[in-house]
C-alpha cells in the first residue's frame, strides 16, 4: 500500500513515519516544504508549496492508496494574524479540501485526518467526558477550524466515495514534545516550586505519542474506521498534582507542588491576565475512548507511566549531555 503523509517533519508525523518504516508494510512518501527535510530512507520525498487553496496535488496523490493528513496550522497562543479565524481557514480547511478533492478524484481509497480534541470544547465536568459523537462547540479560531475541516471532509466522503477517518487527540506528549508540556518539564526539573498540591480534584486526558501513533495506524486499516470520529486518549485521566507527581517520578526529582486554594490560585491567575492558564491548569478535559475500544478493538497501548518515562528519557539526556 503506498501512503502520503503530510507533515512529516512534525511532531506526529515523525514519529508515525518510524512506526511505518518499522512495519516494513507501506510504501512511503512524504510531502515537504523543504528538500532538505530529514526523512526514512525509504521514503519518497515530494515537495509542495504548502497547504494553499490553490496548491497542485497531483503528483503527491498519484498512485497513492491513503493519506494521513498531520499538517495544519497549529494552535498559536498569541497569533499575530490580522484575522487569525481566516488564516486558520486558509490553511486548515480551504488548504486541506483542497488537498482532498485532489486525492478523491485520483482515486485515495482513504483519508486520515488529525483533528483536535478542541472541536468538542475547551472544558468537561469532572466525570462527563466528551465523546466522539457529541455536538461539536468549538471556542476558538484553532477549533472553530478544525470543527469546518471535519464538517468539509465528510461532505466530501458523502459526494465522491473517499473514506474519512477523524481522530480527535487531547494533548499529545512524548520524546520532542514542546509547548506547555515542555515548559512543565523543565520547571519540575529544576525544582521549581509550584503552587498547585491542590488541584487534585479535576481531570485531564492526554494522549502519549506512540498510543496516538498505534490508533492512526490502526484508523488506516480497519474497516470499521470508514466516515467515523474517533477521540485518542491512554485511557487514565489524571489531576494536575497527581501529572506532576508523576512526571517528577519519572525524572527522578522531587514533585516539589504548593497546596494554595485552588479559589485562591484562579483569582490571581485571573488577576494577572491568564484566566486561560487558570481554565488548563484547573479545569477538566476529558475524553471517552470507547467509540475506538468497541468499534476498532483498539487499546492503549502504552501506560502513563511509560509514556512519561519515554518522554522525558531525551530531555534529561540533552540537559545532562
Amino acid at each position: 500500500m503506498k501512503v502520503l503523509v503530510t507533515g512529516g517533519t512534525g511532531f506526529i508525523g515523525q514519529a508515525l513515519l518510524r512506526r511505518m518504516q518499522a512495519d516494513g508494510l507501506y510504501r512511503l512518501r512524504v510531502a515537504v516544504r523543504s528538500p532538505n527535510a530529514s526523512l526514512p530512507d525509504e521514503a519518497d520525498m515530494i515537495l509542495v508549496v504548502g497547504l494553499s487553496p490553490q496548491a497542485d496535488w497531483q503528483a503527491a496523490v498519484a498512485g497513492v492508496d491513503m493519506i494521513v493528513h498531520t499538517a495544519a496550522r497549529v494552535h498559536v497562543m498569541r497569533d499575530q494574524a490580522n484575522d487569525p479565524l481566516e488564516e486558520y481557514r486558509r490553511v486548515n480547511v480551504s488548504g486541506m479540501l483542497c488537498l482532498a478533492r485532489q486525492a478523491a478524484e485520483a482515486g485515495v481509497r482513504r483519508f486520515v485526518y488529525i483533528s483536535s480534541i478542541k472541536v468538542n470544547g475547551e472544558q468537561t465536568p469532572p466525570g462527563q467526558p466528551f465523546r466522539a459523537d457529541d455536538r461539536a462547540a468549538p471556542e476558538d479560531a484553532y477549533g472553530i477550524s478544525k470543527m469546518e475541516a471535519e464538517q468539509g471532509l465528510l461532505a466530501l466522503a458523502r459526494e465522491t466515495g473517499l473514506e474519512v477517518v477523524i481522530i480527535r487527540p487531547p494533548l499529545v506528549y512524548g520524546p520532542g514534545v514542546k509547548g506547555n508540556f515542555a515548559v512543565m518539564m523543565r520547571w519540575v526539573e529544576k525544582g521549581v516550586p509550584l503552587p498547585l498540591g491542590a488541584i487534585r480534584h479535576n481531570r485531564r486526558s492526554l494522549v502519549a505519542l506512540d498510543n496516538l501513533v498505534d490508533l492512526i495506524m490502526t484508523c488506516m486499516e480497519h474497516p470499521a474506521a470508514a466516515n467515523e470520529v474517533f477521540l485518542a486518549g491512554d485511557g487514565n485521566d489524571l489531576s494536575t498534582a497527581e501529572l506532576l507527581r508523576k512526571l517528577a517520578r519519572a525524572m527522578d526529582r522531587p514533585a516539589r507542588l504548593i497546596p494554595v486554594p485552588q479559589g485562591v490560585l484562579e483569582a490571581a491567575l485571573k488577576a494577572l491576565g491568564k484566566g486561560e492558564l487558570a481554565k488548563r491548569l484547573c479545569g477538566s478535559l476529558q475524553v471517552d475512548i470507547s467509540k475506538a475500544r468497541d468499534l476498532l478493538g483498539w487499546e492503549p497501548k502504552v501506560s502513563v507511566d511509560e509514556g512519561l518515562r519515554c518522554t522525558v528519557e531525551p530531555f534529561l539526556a540533552e540537559k545532562s549531555g
